[in-house]
């Protein structure tokens, strides 16, 4: 497993734990969308890293407590999302404008957005701030259309009827 997706895991379950000591596998694994088996795992592990510990609060419940170590681990978890987070907001923001140069170099007047999402926010808050308006309607040849494919920002020309 990715290191990157074991992370988010992990702060997803601390962050879960945190909010309700008293949940049940099942409760975590739907709220993350993930198997019980999933988190069965991880919290197995975390318990074994010493970052979670296990209560018996009923005759079948338990009870998840988070360790000063589990509370110093989301600690860590969370400020490298936000760095990895951040990182991924520079790179999007960096090829949109980018892109955005060689629209106005081919003397496109307005863009048309292709795709939902992070980055597709992020391209139209650069073409905000470079003065290009965003068009819901890109059958007009001055208009280039910005398609989001994943983390990439592909630009094509419409076509003109």
């Amino acid at each position: 497993m990715d290191d990157s997706v074991r992370a988010a895991r992990d702060l997803s379950l601390l962050e879960e734990i945190e909010r309700d000591p008293d949940t049940s596998q099942i409760t975590l694994a739907t709220r993350l969308g993930v198997a019980v088996g999933t988190v069965n795992w991880h919290l197995k592990r975390l318990i074994a890293k010493g970052y979670v510990k296990v209560k018996r609060a009923e005759r079948k419940k338990l009870r998840y407590i988070i360790t000063s170590e589990g509370i110093a681990l989301r600690a860590r978890l969370t400020v490298a999302y936000i760095e990895n987070q951040m990182s991924l907001y520079r790179h999007v923001r960096e090829e949109a404008q980018r892109v955005l140069k060689i629209v106005r170099e081919e003397g496109f007047r307005s863009v048309h957005i292709v795709g939902d999402g992070d980055i597709a926010d992020v391209c139209r808050l650069s073409c905000l701030e470079h003065g290009i308006p965003v068009v819901e309607d890109s059958k007009d040849g001055s208009v280039a259309i910005l398609e989001i494919k994943g983390k990439k920002i592909v630009l094509h020309e419409a076509e003109s009827e």
